[in-house]
């Protein structure tokens, strides 16, 4: 039917392995004209098998065996955001899956990425063509790999009168400045967002995450803590740059806490810790200027986080994606629908200007559906 928009699915999973995120979004002339979200959470001993391959404590064996797991598991939430639009399997173009990172390693001599969750599951369970493994493309043309949602961010939310940076939030935080003179978009991982966080709630706590900030505004910032945490190099390195929890994991904070003369209340930490967050997101904005600022993921529903990076920020607007028509938990998981169209036009999906490839890359490979 004339004027009826290109559906196409993203599939996501962050570093906090807490499970699925699909979106389902509508790509008009205009830009993405409507979207659904579905959410799967993932059992507890498949998360335990994740982070142990990501600890690197797997085997090839429990390897192969959650790559399949995973790739029911993406199928089954495509199907759930389907089922939740009223659409049937062939309204949509492709989907696009991300799959789940178990290792982010860019450093010589053999810089890599790994993302599993079978994408011939996906397209054998749904019928429809599924587009995976973005990331290994752009390394192989000495990228970072990461970010890879600033194209998408600068194609969907470019404005002539204002730069705008883009914030997700998510395990780690990645910003994207959108100039407005169509000069590249710079952008690049601040450090971790929600994973520290997320981590120190679950062992104190015995909660997946920091409701609302709730019990970080119990604390106090610990200067001396803080001081610590930004005293790490990767803070001082120059884009291009991306981390993952390889880096920025329960190994990393132990370290920290463990050379200061005295340790702090637990909530102190889980403050010290959303400072963090705040503090290296509006130092990097600072560094580039932007008179708005949107914030994506699920950190942008955490108010104290928000405020306080609105706080550091006292010049800028600082407000959600949804102000943009876009809910803030659909950004990520809109950018890899957005890949996989880009992968069937055959057009770029990285911006050399942020992830340091040799040039522009179209990314992913395909799995044709059943049709």
């Amino acid at each position: 039917m004339a004027g009826q928009p290109d559906w196409y699915i993203g599939l996501m999973s962050g570093t906090s392995m807490d499970g699925i995120d699909a979106v389902l979004a509508g790509f008009g002339p205009e830009g993405i004209t409507s979207s659904w979200h579905a959410s799967h959470t993932y059992p507890g001993d498949l998360r335990l098998q994740l982070e142990n391959l990501a600890s690197d404590r797997g085997t090839p064996s429990l390897l192969g065996e959650a790559d399949a797991r995973l790739g029911d598991a993406f199928a089954d939430c495509a199907q759930a955001v389907i089922q939740a639009a009223g659409l049937r399997p062939e309204a949509i173009m492709a989907i696009g899956s991300h799959g789940q990172t178990i290792q982010h390693r860019i450093h010589p001599p053999s810089p890599f990425t790994l993302q599993i969750g079978d994408p011939n599951r996906i397209a054998e369970r749904t019928g429809i063509t599924t587009v995976a493994d973005f990331r290994r493309r752009d390394i192989a043309a000495q990228g970072e790999g990461a970010p890879l949602a600033p194209a998408f961010h600068s194609w969907l939310f470019q404005c002539p009168e204002r730069e705008r940076c883009l914030v997700n939030l998510g395990g780690i935080a990645n910003i994207t400045l959108i100039p407005t003179d169509n000069s590249p978009p710079h952008g690049h991982d601040t450090g971790p967002a929600n994973r520290l966080m997320d981590l120190w709630c679950r062992r104190h706590r015995c909660r997946p995450f920091d409701y609302q900030g709730e019990w970080a505004a119990t604390g106090e910032v610990n200067d001396t803590l803080l001081t610590s945490f930004l005293s790490d190099a990767y803070f001082a390195r120059q884009p291009p740059k991306s981390t993952g929890r390889e880096y920025f994991n329960e190994h990393w904070l132990e370290a920290h806490l463990s050379a200061l003369p005295e340790q702090p209340g637990a909530a102190d930490v889980q403050r010290t810790l959303l400072e963090l967050t705040a503090v290296t997101v509006t130092r990097d904005i600072q560094a580039i200027g932007a008179d708005e600022v949107f914030l994506a993921g699920g950190g942008a529903f955490n108010p104290m986080l928000a405020d306080r990076i609105s706080d550091l920020l006292p010049k800028a607007r600082v407000d959600s994606t949804k102000a943009l028509g876009l809910d803030p938990q659909c950004v990520e998981g809109a950018a890899f629908a957005w890949l996989a169209r880009q992968r069937l036009a055959i057009s770029p999906g990285n911006l050399p200007s942020v992830t340091g490839a040799s040039g522009p890359r179209v990314l992913g490979g395909v799995w044709p559906g059943r049709r």
